[in-house]
């Protein structure tokens, strides 16, 4: 036996520790519904110029991620895509929803849209506060 040190890891030793700590997990929560996805705003020429990233995994959703170009910010475009990634998750019966933001990102438009932080972490990145934010679309 031995002990590797910290280094990016080979694709199959991250696929074999992802499967390990998947069938633990599952063994006291049953087989877990994941998913990933994804809406974008495309301009004209099909470029992207938007778009939100989230994972559904224990009946909650996680928004990885939500960017508009600053091109067309304050047009509404990040709200729709919000919602629209609010909408998927409940018609796959996921009512929550968790995200990460900054304090140079996105949190008052984030308390606008009904979400509210439990969780904040100072010096992350330095300098900034990282918050943890939820919501509960239903009942």
């Amino acid at each position: 036996m031995e002990i590797t040190n910290p280094l990016p890891p080979q694709n199959s030793d991250f696929e074999a520790l992802k499967t390990g700590l998947t069938e633990y997990n599952e063994s006291f929560t049953g087989s877990v519904f994941t998913e990933k996805v994804a809406s974008f705003v495309k301009d004209d020429s099909g470029n992207v110029v938007g778009g939100i990233l989230g994972e559904i995994n224990w009946n909650w959703m996680h928004i990885q991620g939500l960017w508009v170009d600053e091109s067309i910010r304050k047009e509404g475009w990040g709200l729709k895509l919000l919602i629209m990634m609010e909408e998927y998750a409940l018609s796959k019966s996921t009512n929550n929803i968790r995200l990460e933001t900054t304090t140079f990102q996105a949190l008052d438009f984030y308390l606008k849209a009904g979400y509210s932080v439990f969780a904040e972490l100072p010096n992350m990145p330095n300098g900034h506060t990282s918050y943890f934010l939820q919501k509960q679309l239903r009942i």
